[in-house]
């Protein structure tokens, strides 16, 4: 059985459903590994009771020193340390920064499995989310926007991609298409004829 190393960016994502790798079914071997800034001094019982239960198949790695993406190079060197002992696992980066994707198509250049998610629950060994209505879909969209504030993006091609990521690229064209115009509908946006986007109701 291969192995998913998931590596979290908690920096950037604080993810309280890792709980779900044990209690959703799932038979396949984890691991996981939370990235946590110099700064980050307390860690929710979300995290805390499902990387005890993980054992030793779960490891905090603290940043000893902060500076302009430290913890990015952390990842980046573990993940380098754990291709080269695992060329055939699964590797799973949870973060919204999108500097991590150049990386990752390097790893697929060689050959290797790596993806980046938003969120742990859009693993797609742990996700529905091509089985999730549209108004579930919608409402996901949504909170993500809002929490941009004001970097959400501001072209229809830029939305799309942002889009795409938050469901961990899972989604068809025709669905994302389907997604933004029903975000005009419930006016949650307004895209006009070159294309650049408004928000309402945010």
């Amino acid at each position: 059985m291969k192995t998913n190393y998931i590596l979290i960016d908690y920096e950037n994502v604080q993810p309280k459903n890792l709980a779900m790798i044990l209690d959703g079914g799932s038979d396949q071997d984890f691991q996981v590994f939370v990235f946590v800034g110099a700064n980050q001094s307390k860690i929710p019982i979300e995290l805390a009771k499902p990387m005890q239960r993980l054992g030793s198949k779960a490891k905090y790695i603290t940043m000893s020193g902060s500076g302009k993406n430290a913890l990015d190079f952390h990842i980046a060197y573990y993940l380098g340390e754990l291709t080269t002992e695992d060329s055939e696992g699964f590797f799973h980066i949870i973060s919204k920064d999108t500097g991590y994707d150049q990386l990752i198509k390097h790893l697929a250049s060689k050959k290797l499995h790596a993806k980046r998610y938003a969120d742990i629950a859009l693993i797609p060994l742990l996700s529905s989310v091509g089985d999730e209505s549209q108004d579930t879909q919608v409402a996901a969209v949504v909170k993500n926007l809002k929490a941009q504030g004001s970097s959400r993006p501001r072209k229809k091609k830029t939305l799309t991609n942002t889009i795409k990521s938050l469901f961990g690229n899972q989604l068809d064209a025709k669905k994302v298409s389907g997604l933004i115009g029903e975000l005009e509908k419930q006016g949650y946006v307004v895209v006009d004829d070159k294309e650049n986007v408004a928000y309402r109701k945010m």
